[in-house]
């Protein structure tokens, strides 16, 4: 009988305990899921309110068709994103690509004259990228390019500032989009440093030197001012020496093949069927 007993104590406490764990997931889910369900609803306004602009807004002329062209890449890639969200911080990602687009909407309306409308939240990296402050033309590899606080024929190609493949790229209107490789292939060409230099050193609204953009500044990762190290190792080739404007490739990870071209040699910009082949 006294065995009985033990048992049937053992067994409802069990089951108590059970009970008690099974409705504690229970709550931990409904939780989650209401967490989910709220960062989806507040992308889901961004991305809604891009949308409405992407589809009711046409550019007048080079610099606004550009912007809206990339406002409206931004909305059909937060779209798919908020669609796949299955976490709030996909949710979030969503959230932050249709904050992009709306800055690309922004200013396609000032380069078209018109009110750019409310501020907005600022984007991952937005802030340690910093932005163009004044009007900058250097030659590059024979090259002219342009940095400019606002658009112009010469500087039609907008970026909003934040983080391209773990480096900083500050906002402003530019002859070229020189992120352009690096965005699409998620790796810079190498000896963008020295294009960095060349355009930014000393402009009062890019705190940080060459020297900074070339560790790389990742998403969440250390400020500006706190990295350092020289990515990569060594010397692999160079942004204008065999990576994004062409020259010999260098030897990262061994031979890489030689005159590995570039964002202007047959990259990029080049004549060996770049996306920009002149």
């Amino acid at each position: 009988m006294e065995f009985l007993l033990i048992a049937a104590v053992i067994a409802i406490a069990v089951a108590v305990v059970s009970r008690s764990q099974n409705k504690g997931q229970t709550q931990l889910q409904a939780h989650q899921n209401r967490h989910l369900e709220d960062h989806r609803a507040e992308a889901a306004r961004w991305v809604e309110r891009l949308g409405g602009q992407v589809f009711n807004l046409d550019g007048v002329d080079e610099p606004s068709k550009q912007a809206m062209a990339d406002a409206s890449e931004r909305y059909t890639s937060a779209v798919s994103e908020l669609e796949r969200a299955r976490t709030p911080v996909q949710a979030q990602l969503a959230k932050d690509t249709a904050l992009e687009g709306l800055y690309y909407v922004r200013a396609a309306r000032s380069a078209m004259g018109l009110d750019p409308g409310p501020e907005l939240p600022a984007t991952p990296g937005q802030d340690r990228a910093g932005r163009v402050t004044e009007d900058r033309t250097v030659e590059v590899d024979g090259r002219t390019m342009s940095a400019a606080t606002g658009p112009s024929d010469q500087t039609p190609h907008y970026y909003p500032g934040g983080v391209v493949a773990g480096r900083p790229v500050p906002a402003g209107w530019y002859s070229e989009p020189w992120w352009a490789s690096a965005l699409a292939s998620g790796v810079w060409m190498m000896s963008s440093m020295m294009m960095f230099n060349m355009m930014f050193a000393g402009m009062a609204g890019v705190g940080y030197s060459g020297e900074d953009f070339a560790a790389g500044v990742g998403e969440g990762g250390a400020d500006v001012g706190d990295v350092g190290g020289d990515m990569g190792g060594g010397d692999d080739g160079g942004f204008f020496d065999g990576g994004l404007l062409g020259g010999d490739g260098g030897d990262g990870g061994g031979d890489a093949g030689g005159d590995g071209g570039g964002f202007f040699d047959g990259g990029l910009f080049g004549d060996g069927g770049g996306l920009f082949d002149f």
